[in-house]
C-alpha cells in the first residue's frame, strides 16, 4: 500500500485537533497502516515466534498516540516523530521486562543498522541502544533525536529534517556522527 500523502494526514490532524471527531475516524485507518508497516519493518528479521508481534507494537503505539490530547500536531512528520518516540519506549519497556526475567546475561555488540527487534535474545541490545542514546542526549540532544526518529521511527532524512525544523544536510551530518558515536559506545560494552 502506498504511503498516504503528507498533505492528507496533516489536514486530518489539524481538523482533529480543532475538534472534528470525524477527522480522527478518517485518520485512524490511514496512520494505522503506516504504523503497521513501520512496526513490521522493525520486527521482520526476528525469528518466528519472537516475543513481540507487529500487531502488539502497533496497537500499543496507536493507543498511546490517540491519548495525546494536548499535542498540537504540526504535520505528518511530527505525528510519526511522536510515534517513533512511543515505539522506542514500548520496545525498551518490553526489553526491560524480558531482562528482569533473565538477570545475569552480559552485554554484547549491537548491529546498529539492523531493524530494532524484540525477543529475549535482542532485549539486551535494545537496552544498550537506549542507554547509549540517553548518554548521547546529554551530549547532543538533536543527534539523539535524529537517531530516535530514523532508527525507531523509520523516518527518512527529509522527514526527520521537517520534524526537527532543520535542513536535510544537518540531519545527514548528525545521523552519520551519531552512528559513529553509538558504534563506539556500543562496542565498548
Amino acid at each position: 500500500m502506498p504511503a498516504v500523502p503528507s498533505r492528507v494526514i496533516a489536514e486530518l490532524l489539524w481538523a482533529w485537533q480543532e475538534g472534528d471527531e470525524g477527522a480522527r475516524d478518517r485518520l485512524v485507518p490511514l496512520v494505522y497502516e503506516e504504523l503497521r508497516h513501520l512496526a513490521h519493518r522493525y520486527l521482520r528479521r526476528e525469528r518466528p515466534g519472537h516475543a513481540l508481534q507487529t500487531t502488539d507494537l502497533v496497537h500499543e503505539t496507536y493507543l498511546r498516540l490517540v491519548g495525546q490530547d494536548k499535542v498540537r500536531w504540526e504535520n505528518r512528520s511530527h505525528f510519526f516523530g511522536v510515534a517513533a518516540g512511543l515505539m522506542r519506549r514500548i520496545l525498551v519497556d518490553h526489553a526491560r521486562s524480558l531482562q528482569r526475567r533473565k538477570r545475569g546475561r552480559g552485554w554484547h555488540r549491537v548491529a546498529f543498522d539492523e531493524a530494532a527487534v524484540v525477543s529475549r535474545e535482542k532485549a539486551t541490545e535494545i537496552l544498550a541502544v537506549d542507554e547509549a542514546l540517553r548518554r548521547l542526549e546529554s551530549l547532543d540532544a538533536r543527534k539523539s533525536r535524529v537517531v530516535e526518529l530514523r532508527f525507531f521511527g523509520g523516518l527518512t532524512v527529509e522527514e526527520t529534517a521537517q520534524a526537527l525544523g532543520t535542513s536535510t544536510a544537518t540531519v545527514a551530518r548528525d545521523w552519520q556522527a551519531a552512528r559513529g558515536w553509538l558504534y563506539h559506545e556500543l562496542g565498548r560494552g
